[in-house]
Order: structure tokens, then sequence, then C-alpha cells
């Protein structure tokens, strides 16, 4: 095998082995005491990337996947998500409205423009508050986040 399929290979292995991880450390999570901080079974991937692949390709397999799994964790995904749903709602909502009106008034352009802002926005409350809710852990505690909202 030529050197380049080799490097090729090992950049995919070395991004599988930080997929797995990613996915290892937010797997399974026991808190420690006083830090926020847990135990996880990442762990285990960040030493197979050490001796599987090894040098600094097992080390940049270990460092992405574990860093990657805290960056995830918080609010990136809920607000990828949320966020897309905002616009793609607040369109539909907007063009729903501009056909059902027969004229080309001005009065229906902000009648459009509000009514589908309204939407988004209530997407965006529902959306943080089940998130902050259920997948970040929060319980009844997401209720005052509502207003701020």
């Amino acid at each position: 095998m030529d050197s380049t399929k080799q490097n090729v290979g090992k950049i995919v292995i070395t991004a599988l082995f930080a997929a797995l991880a990613c996915v290892a450390t937010m797997i399974i999570k026991v808190p420690t005491v006083g830090t926020n901080g847990y135990v996880n079974i990442g762990d285990t991937i960040v030493l197979l990337s050490a001796w599987m692949i090894g040098g600094v390709y097992g080390a940049l397999a270990a460092g992405i996947g574990s860093a990657l799994s805290d960056f995830i964790r918080s609010y990136v995904p809920g607000t990828f998500v949320i966020k897309f749903l905002m616009a793609l709602v607040a369109y539909l909502v907007f063009v729903t409205i501009k056909k059902a009106n027969t004229k080309d008034s001005k009065g229906m352009n902000v009648v459009a423009y509000i009514v589908s802002g309204v939407v988004a926005e209530v997407i965006m409350v529902l959306g943080y508050f089940v998130y902050e809710s259920t997948l970040l852990g929060y319980g009844l505690g997401a209720v005052p986040s509502i207003g701020s909202n």
C-alpha cells in the first residue's frame, strides 16, 4: 500500500476513534462530588486510541473526540434544531399567509411578518424549555427560563 493510502486510512481511523470517544464520553456519566465533573467510559476509547493508533493520530482522536462531547452536550445541538425550525416555520407561515391574500396589500404583509414571527418565537420558547427540561436534565427547573426566552 502506498503512503497516500496509508495516510488516508490513518485519518479515517482517527476520525472513527474520535467519534467513538465522543459517544463513549456522553453515554454513561457518573457525577463526581464537588466539581460538576463526571466519570465516564470515554477514557477506554482514549486509551484504545493511544494503543491502537498511537502517536499524534491517537492523541488527536482522543483529544478531539473528548472535547467534541463537551461541545455537543451543551446548547449547540438544541440551538441548531430550534433555530432551524424557527426559520423554516416562519417562512412557511409567511408564505402561506401571503398566498392566502388575493390582494397585494401592504397591510397583509405586515400581518404575515407579525404572525410568522410570533409563531417562530413560540417555537423557540417551547423548544428551549423542552431541551432544557429533558435533554439537559433541568426538569421543572427550566420553567423560569420561559420568561427570559
